[in-house]
């Protein structure tokens, strides 16, 4: 018998590969939509919609997972610790971009 303190791992989705599918219309309309094709519009309008219920369908689940109790404070903790690396690297990762901005105007450049 599993015990509430176990960390919990959820089953299998099928909305990464609905997202990705979503993606790939949109982009594949939008190629249509720049080369004058008449299908691009809507194609890019059912991409757009799928891509909708793919996010309103995750977080439905994720939303479900934690309203029923499964997740515990180690995971409230690992979710949290998630965010804060996440919003890090998109930190360094606009620092990296502007410190080549300032590499290449400052130092590479010759004025």
């Amino acid at each position: 018998m599993t015990t509430q303190t176990a960390y919990y791992i959820p089953h299998g989705s099928h909305w990464p590969i609905v997202g990705s599918i979503a993606l790939t219309i949109i982009f594949v309309g939008t190629s249509a939509f720049l080369n004058e094709a008449s299908f691009g519009l809507p194609l890019m309008g059912l991409g757009t919609a799928i891509l909708l219920v793919m996010l309103f369908g995750w977080f439905g689940t994720v939303i479900k997972e934690s309203e029923t109790g499964t997740y515990n404070d180690q995971v409230d903790l690992s979710f949290r610790w998630g965010m804060s690396w996440f919003i890090f690297s998109e930190v360094m990762f606009f620092a990296a971009f502007f410190g080549a901005l300032v590499y290449a105007r400052v130092y590479s450049l010759p004025w």
